[in-house]
């Protein structure tokens, strides 16, 4: 067993300079003269999500599937009706049991970020098999929609030492998995800049921290749409008062019920009801926050 306190300073130092946060890309201000930016993603895991844990059970992939038969529509509808664009990040596998859907979404005027290959956990693999399956993703991806992807986020937030790396090496413009800041940062790698920006996300701000049931891990909903609504409106309020960023993620196997898509268009409105405000997809927002970060 692995004992951290007999680590040499070297080993334990080498490990945290990995990848940090390097410098503030919170920008100087933000387009037209609003108040914050409003990026919204939705992370369409689908069957992705029991297939890449190695999974087959019939139900839980039907769960899946309502995420792209119902969710998605639904997402779409709303975005739509508020003219707010959206980011929408797919595992590659999504994307090839159904290419029309993420055509839909790109044309709908949504960006598409790659999400893996089959929602797979990168901190268990090797460099060169992540390395694959991040290209393989990656031009499933760009064959579908006939442009790069521009952005990248790992499932489940799981990183290997090699994944921002690769990202790099792939030329990303961007991340979306990591959370060191509210705001947008570029990125170290082993202390160097990277060029990356990192469009940060948290667990408070995720729809399926508070309202995804799942057997195995056992994890239930605790807490109400409208309790989770609060939450959120908080981090919407709190953005504008800094003028900065509120970033939020969103699955739409979870999001995507009757119960639950009337938080998307209260949080739209919301958010308008601050003021001037910015919807921005991510790889907007990485752009224009590495253009005019501060000095």
């Amino acid at each position: 067993m692995e004992t951290p306190h007999l680590q040499p300073e070297t080993e334990w130092r080498s490990r945290v300079e990995r990848v940090r946060a390097g410098r503030s890309l919170k920008p100087t201000h933000w387009p037209d003269g609003a108040k914050a930016a409003v990026a919204l993603s939705f992370d369409c895991d689908h069957e992705c999500f029991e297939l890449g844990g190695g999974g087959e059970t019939i139900g839980r992939l039907a769960w899946g599937e309502f995420g792209r038969r119902v969710g998605v529509p639904r997402i779409l509808e709303h975005l739509g009706r508020q003219g707010v664009p959206a980011s929408f990040f797919m595992p590659a596998v999504t994307a090839l049991l159904d290419p029309d859907e993420t055509r839909r979404i790109a044309g709908g005027g949504h960006e598409i970020g790659l999400h893996g290959w089959i929602h797979e956990n990168n901190s268990h693999l090797d460099r060169e098999t992540e390395r694959g399956l991040m290209m393989r993703a990656q031009d499933v991806l760009t064959g579908i929609l006939g442009r790069p992807v521009r952005g990248f986020r790992s499932a489940n937030w799981d990183l290997s030492p090699h994944t921002i790396a690769l990202v790099k090496e792939l030329g990303l413009a961007y991340d979306s998995s990591l959370m060191a800041d509210e705001n947008p940062y570029e990125l170290l790698i082993e202390g160097v800049p990277s060029g990356v920006v990192e469009v940060p996300v948290e667990w408070i701000r995720d729809d399926a921290v508070y309202l995804l049931f799942n057997r195995n891990p056992a994890t239930r909903p605790w807490t109400t749409p409208d309790d989770v609504f609060t939450i959120f409106r908080r981090e919407i309020e709190g953005a504008v008062a800094e003028g900065g960023l509120f970033q939020l993620v969103m699955h739409p196997f979870v999001i995507g019920y009757r119960s639950r898509i009337w938080m998307l268009d209260a949080m739209i409105e919301h958010a308008r009801s601050l003021g001037p405000v910015w919807f921005a997809t991510h790889e907007q927002v990485a752009d224009w926050c590495l253009a005019h970060a501060s000095a």
